[in-house]
């Protein structure tokens, strides 16, 4: 694929806003505050912002895992009423069952759609291949890394050949070593797929290196107050000048919203 090509909006937010009762005190928690936001098609989106800030809870609005307080959630131009196939979400936790081998994970979703087993079996085979898991079909999930089991989440998604990923930290209980990997891994099967990513972290480096467009979000209630083009060409050096004037400015939008 080429990274210089995006379409159009695959998801538009229009003044969305989420409040969640708390159960101790019966008081209201605003979240999102008439957030509004685009995600080009083909895009790979960073979204970053204060700890706590709504991040998450904008990632499951998108997914249809959350109903919006007001404002409206729309995918391919038409409201998001609910979860679908065509938003496949990845998790922190890895959500594996322990009792399955790495290619019964994945053919899960698949039988429960219907699809016959042996065509189930090819299509497991197929994306266990692309995350490079070839050879570990037949493991259970106590048998490989953590990274490897993010992998197999990975084409389990992937499987139910969604339009967007919607990643919520995913490397996040991972080693600074295996998560560079997988940040690697990432970037490269974006580059291959096409699919458009947005992908919500806590950690500065970890958008810079993988993200076209990095959104800031601001302290609870979260709005979006700074967008960053990131035009670096793939595959990105970590400790370039560029990457790190980026991170630098990125860096210091965030220690502005922290002290306010």
């Amino acid at each position: 694929m080429d990274v210089g090509e995006n379409g159009g909006p695959v998801v538009e937010l229009r003044s969305l806003s989420k409040s969640f009762t708390e159960k101790k005190t019966g008081r209201e928690l605003e979240v999102l505050d008439h957030l509004d936001m685009e995600v080009r098609q083909g895009r790979f989106t960073c979204v970053v912002g204060p700890t706590g800030c709504g991040k998450t809870t904008l990632l499951r609005l998108i997914g249809g895992l959350e109903v919006p307080s007001s404002g409206e959630v729309r995918f391919e131009g038409r409201p998001v009423t609910g979860p679908g196939p065509q938003r496949g979400m990845v998790f922190q936790e890895y959500a594996l069952f322990p009792w399955r081998t790495a290619v019964r994970n994945v053919t899960f979703g698949l039988s429960l759609k219907g699809i016959p087993h042996k065509e189930a079996r090819a299509l497991a085979d197929e994306y266990l291949e692309t995350v490079g898991l070839t050879g570990h079909e037949d493991l259970y999930p106590r048998e490989l890394s953590g990274g490897m089991k993010q992998r197999v989440a990975i084409a389990r998604t992937l499987a139910a050949l969604p339009r967007i990923l919607l990643m919520d930290e995913p490397f996040a209980s991972l080693d600074a070593q295996t998560r560079n990997g997988m940040q690697e891994f990432l970037v490269d099967l974006w580059r291959r797929t096409g699919t458009s990513i947005v992908f919500v972290t806590h950690l500065v480096d970890e958008a810079v290196f993988m993200g076209q467009e990095i959104v800031g979000l601001s302290r609870r209630p979260a709005r979006v107050v700074r967008t960053f083009e990131n035009n670096l060409p793939y595959p990105r050096s970590r400790t370039g000048a560029e990457f790190t004037e980026l991170r630098a400015r990125i860096l210091e939008y965030l220690a502005v919203e922290m002290s306010e």
